[in-house]
């Protein structure tokens, strides 16, 4: 897909758990609902389970088009959402993540553990040594991604990256600030 052609479809990376606190279920939920009001398919994780499940319910509801990618070993443990309009079962975790890096026109990273930071640092990588252009987007809901936002500054105030690759991260503190972000980030890279 060429940088000038609309957001058809977002990846979105976010923990299989619900958190601690209930600002980040509500904000999932707020997100996924964004996802359909806007006409986007929502491509994410694949499991029924914490925020995950939140978004993807809250993006059918609202009529969107859901496409969950799940490697085969979860899916055996039963987490996987049986509602949704199309669920890929792949091999393993880096299969996973190349077929939601394939699918998505942007990618989005709700609050989440270590594989959801696994996941969007790896697509932000991959925009920095110029293997795709897909804008990359922070939900940074109740402050959850300033401690990572503060590492970063660090690491471009120490020279291991650059402040255009930290600045071109899309950091938003609402749910529905998010899809409006990307889509001129992407009209700016034209």
């Amino acid at each position: 897909m060429s940088p000038e052609a609309p957001l058809r479809r977002v990846t979105v990376f976010c923990g299989a758990s619900s958190g601690c606190r209930p600002v980040h279920l509500r904000a999932a939920a707020e997100f996924g609902r964004a996802v359909a009001e806007t006409g986007l398919e929502l491509v994410y994780g694949g499991a029924r389970v914490g925020l995950m499940g939140a978004v993807a319910d809250a993006a059918l509801r609202g009529g969107a088009a859901v496409t969950g990618v799940i490697p085969r070993h979860l899916e055996r443990h039963e987490i996987s959402h049986t509602g949704l309009t199309r669920l890929l079962v792949v091999a393993d975790m880096h299969q996973r993540k190349a077929r939601m890096a394939e699918l998505g026109d942007a990618f989005v990273a709700l609050p989440g553990g270590l594989g959801t930071a696994e996941e969007i640092f790896e697509a932000l990588t991959w925009a920095q040594i110029g293997l795709h252009d897909k804008p990359c987007a922070l939900l940074d809901t109740g402050g959850y991604y300033q401690p990572l936002l503060a590492f970063l500054a660090h690491a471009a105030a120490e020279g291991f990256v650059s402040h255009r690759d930290v600045d071109g991260i899309v950091v938003c503190a609402r749910p529905g600030d998010v899809l409006p972000r990307l889509a001129e980030r992407r009209r700016l890279r034209c």
